[in-house]
């Protein structure tokens, strides 16, 4: 079966430093981040910093039908609803050609916006009468009817947003939710990438989305011993620099349109990019516990480039996944500086300090934003670097904005365990 070109049609990006693609880039280029302080009084002070989203705005040509569904959805889905929408909207128009059947739609949901139990606190609460120790049966039955949302359990589910999704734009095709950490959001890109190429569909949908902004998640995650202290307040995010401690959570939805670049072309649609390959494996780190290996990316890396027929001076600027941890960081620099080989001046940047790490959105958010940055030949600085280790000193990594000599970039995203996926991507 001849394999197909694929082209982006469409983006939609949600975070906390805008809610649309344009807003956020206007935003990066000021060089302003979306992590703030919202203090809480059960959380320590360094939990207190995360990106908070932008709130969406909910569309007004939802079908009737589907109208009441929108109950079902948490706050992390509406992100990526919102995302999904302002991506497919430009392209609504004339798909009508493509039968459903042939309209794939892959969702990341790298989501813990409901994995507490606030929604009992209200019956748990009447049911003690606030002493939180004797529970009154009747009480808290009454309660449990009356102030929990009969909606919960549903509200909890990770592929809410994908049937949602998958009714209100008729996307019928190869389909599937995912729900892990990163790279999840760069593995649904791919199999969208797949689904066309292999011509399985048409026209494809990657949705990330992810909130890790709760309580239970940041204990979590600060469980893992990968959170910043966050000595220096927002500015503590500071990936590939000596003084690094960790990363800032955040949340937000993002989302691209991909198609058959014949079929955009006889419909006409506005060509943003073309995906030219990919790659993903994983690598086991020697202790085969959660962490990273020595160089959890090289070989994703070099299987992208393989299959896009692309040399590495070929690659106008680096977009890295950019954790933050002493390993994390480590681990990838060393995967790039393998594969570079003596092509160290290509532009390198870490785009989560400008958002906090949204988890699977994160992933395709990149891609988003490394379109972005080719139309304008300008790779964002890293906020907060301020110098490498001796190791990594050679890279061109910097704090300040970088020209790119060509629009072909290369998207990197990792996760504990060892595995890694690697996009590379013309913008046209």
């Amino acid at each position: 079966m001849a394999e197909r070109e694929v082209v982006i049609t469409g983006t939609g990006l949600i975070s906390s430093l805008g809610k649309n693609k344009e807003e956020n880039w206007k935003n990066i280029s000021a060089g302003l981040t979306g992590i703030a302080s919202y203090p809480g009084d059960d959380l320590p002070d360094y939990l207190q910093y995360y990106g908070k989203s932008v709130d969406c705005d909910i569309p007004d040509d939802i079908p009737p039908r589907q109208q009441g569904q929108m109950k079902f959805l948490n706050r992390g889905a509406l992100l990526g609803f919102s995302s999904a929408h302002e991506a497919i909207t430009p392209v609504r128009d004339g798909i009508e050609v493509i039968e459903p059947g042939r309209r794939a739609l892959y969702v990341a949901a790298g989501d813990f916006t409901k994995i507490g139990y606030e929604f009992m606190h209200p019956a748990i609460k009447d049911g003690t009468g606030g002493n939180w120790k004797d529970i009154d049966e009747k009480k808290l039955n009454e309660a449990a009817l009356n102030k929990v949302n009969p909606f919960y359990l549903l509200e909890s589910l990770n592929n809410n947003l994908f049937s949602f999704l998958s009714a209100v734009i008729e996307f019928m095709g190869p389909n599937t939710s995912l729900a892990t950490l990163s790279p999840c959001g760069g593995n649904a890109l791919e199999l969208a990438y797949r689904s066309i190429k292999q011509n399985r569909a048409d026209i494809a949908l990657a949705v990330g989305y992810g909130s890790w902004i709760n309580e239970i998640a940041l204990y979590e995650l600060e469980g893992l011993g990968i959170l910043s202290q966050c000595k220096a307040g927002p500015s503590s995010y500071r990936p590939f620099d000596r003084n690094r401690d960790g990363f800032i959570p955040g949340e937000g939805g993002a989302s691209i349109v991909l198609e058959a670049a014949e079929v955009a072309e006889k419909r006409s649609a506005p060509l943003l990019g073309r995906v030219k390959g990919f790659g993903n494996c994983v690598d086991f780190p020697d202790n085969h516990r959660l962490g990273v290996p020595d160089t959890v990316s090289r070989e994703s890396i070099t299987m992208a480039l393989d299959e896009s027929g692309c040399t590495i001076d070929g690659i106008g600027f680096i977009v890295a996944h950019g954790s933050g941890t002493r390993k994390g960081d480590r681990s990838e620099l060393r995967s790039i500086i393998n594969v570079l080989n003596d092509e160290l001046t290509i532009p390198l940047c870490g785009l989560k300090p400008f958002t906090g790490h949204m988890g699977a959105s994160s992933d395709i958010a990149e891609v988003v934003l490394g379109l972005l940055s080719a139309r304008e030949k300008s790779v964002p600085g890293t906020l907060n670097f301020h110098a490498a280790e001796e190791e990594f000193a050679g890279l061109r990594i910097s704090s300040a904005p970088q020209q790119c000599h060509n629009n072909t970039f290369l998207s990197i995203s990792y996760g504990v365990g060892g595995q890694s996926s690697t996009v590379i991507v013309e913008s046209l």
